[in-house]
Order: structure tokens, then sequence, then C-alpha cells
């Protein structure tokens, strides 16, 4: 199986130093703690791309799992009596979640979300995908969603019959989860797209993005930010944005630290799959999806967000306010507690 990457992240970090004189010892040993596991996350980014090992996911590919429903959860489940978590995980029948992440991410980005769902007993389940993360595939040689969602669809597969699990895509990763639900639909309990690419039958990953980066034909001939990995003379073949420009899209609300994080671990995207039309049939559209807004992305505007589920509607919408891009780092409670809450419901 490889490395398996878990974190125990006790809470959101704020405004931490100016309050560091006036905290008790018990606040400055979770922020310790929480140091600490940046500090560790970081250095395994870091050591990615020196890895080799196949995880049955990858590092990224392979951390956790989880889901939810709004039920006024505490902020947070550490300092609940164990009665609490086991009401909780009472009302939740498909305890299994498989964390898809978005384009140029990895497993690596869920590392707070794992860790909050393991410990509120809940079993979460990261992947890279095909030439995401740790993955060591070519991105050149990724031309279809079938094979960038290869890892997810390899999992599924190996799921005992009567076994399901909680999707939850991020971004792009809304169009693997479309892809898994039209393929594996008895499979999937629920599936939740986190500011995601939540597409309808015929539609590419990339039209969601259009009112950012404007049509695909315009984006395939003039943006700079394509890769010709065949050479210049034929089509692109991937996409990363520069460093700068992905901080203001993707991170503008998280932690510092976590967008260090990001900036050693991000790589670069294959193109084929959020350029191909998908096709979604009745086993998509009776699947129980679920969307969670982010009401300060500058990556998937809100409106762009509101016009998702008021175009194909899904069976519930939340929203966390303050959020960018990344509510896996800069919200990561809020997170949680909507998780759990989809997760409880009937």
């Amino acid at each position: 199986m490889g490395n398996r990457f878990i974190c125990m992240t006790k809470k959101d970090a704020k405004d931490v130093g100016s309050r560091s004189k006036r905290m008790g010892r018990s606040q400055r040993k979770l922020l310790a703690e929480e140091e600490y596991l940046h500090r560790q996350a970081l250095s395994m980014a870091l050591q990615q791309h020196q890895l080799s090992q196949r995880f049955e996911g990858s590092m990224s590919r392979r951390i956790g799992s989880t889901s939810s429903r709004r039920r006024n959860l505490p902020d947070s489940f550490s300092n609940n009596k164990p009665l609490q978590v086991t009401e909780i995980l009472e009302n939740i029948k498909i305890k299994k979640f498989v964390l898809i992440h978005g384009e140029g991410f990895g497993a690596w980005c869920w590392y707070k979300t794992v860790a909050l769902l393991e410990e509120a007993g809940l079993l979460p389940v990261a992947f890279d995908l095909t030439g995401s993360g740790i993955d060591l595939t070519d991105i050149n040689s990724v031309t279809t969603l079938a094979e960038y969602s290869k890892p997810l669809s390899d999992y599924l597969e190996n799921l005992p019959e009567d076994e399901k699990v909680v999707l939850v895509g991020h971004s792009i990763g809304g169009a693997c989860i479309s892809y898994a639900m039209e393929h594996y639909s008895q499979k999937i309990s629920k599936a939740i797209f986190l500011c995601a690419t939540m597409v309808t039958d015929g539609q590419r990953p990339f039209d969601v993005f259009a009112d950012q980066l404007g049509s695909a034909e315009r984006f395939m001939e003039e943006s700079k930010f394509l890769i010709h990995g065949n050479g210049k003379e034929k089509p692109p073949t991937g996409f990363m944005f520069e460093k700068e420009l992905m901080k203001g899209l993707y991170f503008n609300q998280s932690p510092s630290k976590d967008v260090a994080l990001a900036m050693v671990s991000m790589r670069p995207s294959p193109l084929g799959p959020i350029m191909e039309k998908l096709s979604l049939s009745e086993k998509y559209s009776s699947g129980r999806r679920f969307y969670i807004q982010t009401l300060d992305d500058h990556a998937l505007s809100p409106d762009v967000q509101e016009k998702l589920v008021r175009e194909n509607p899904p069976e519930g919408v939340f929203k966390i306010k303050g959020s960018d891009h990344c509510p896996f780092l800069s919200k990561p409670q809020s997170l949680h507690k909507i998780l759990v809450e989809i997760a409880q419901i009937p």
C-alpha cells in the first residue's frame, strides 16, 4: 500500500500570533500540534516527486472518506463526549467517503478533512487521479476523462457488491464523480460537488469556467498557460497557471502555510479530460447529488455556482461563507460540518 498520510488537525487556525501571550496551556498545545502538522504536510509535499511507490490511489492517492447533514454540529469533535460522536455515527449509514481532488491538486489537499472525518469515526479515502499528486503518469498521455479518473474507477470496481460510498469532488473533480455516477451508480450513495463542475449531458467541464477563461476554442488558441507536450505544432496537452495567479484564483482566503504547501505540490493538469463532452443518462440524473457553494471563490465565482445549481438542481445546496476555492484549506471545520450533515440525510 505504500505510505498512508494521516493528520489530526483539531481546528482552524485564526489570528494566532496576537494571542500567544494570553493563551492557556491547552491552547498552546493545540497550536503546537497544528504547527507540527503543517510542517509534516509541507515536508511530505517536498518529497512527493522523489517517491516512486504506487498506492492504491497514491499518497495523495489514498487518504480518506466522509459526509454530512446540518444539525448544529459543534465546532470540534475532539472536545465532545463519546456519546455525541456515537449518536452522530448511528445516524450515518454510509461511513466511507472518497475525496476526489480538482485540477492540479492531489490527495494531499484533503489532509485537514481526512483528519476531521477520522476523528468523527468516519472512513475517508483520498486518491491521486492519473498524473496528479505523486502518480508518475505523464500528463501529456492523459487524453480522456476515463484515463484521468481511472484510480477512482478501479477503486469502485473493487468494492464489494453490497458496499456503497459517498463521493466528494472538488472543482474539475466534479466531472470525475459525474463520470463515476454514470458508470458505477450502484456503488454510490451520494455525490457531493464542492465548488465543482456539475455538468449536464453533452457539456464539457471547461464550459463551467467559460465566464472566467473565455470559450474553449479561444482558450486553446490564445492561453499562455497551455502546455504543448507533443511539440508546438501539435495541439496542447495540458495547462498550469502561474503561481501568483494561482494564489489569487484558488487560495485568496487560505492560510499562508497551506498556500506554501500548495505551491510546492500543484502539478500541471491534462487538458483532454476537461475538454471532453460528457455523455450522461438517467443513471446520473437519478443519483443523489448535493452541492456546496464557496462564497469568496475567485476561480469559480458564486454567480457561476448559483447558475450551476439553478440549471441542474441537486437534492440539496449548502454554502460556506468566507471560503475561497479550497475550503478544505481555508474553512476545514465548516466543510467538515456540512459533509457530516449531508451524510446524516436519510
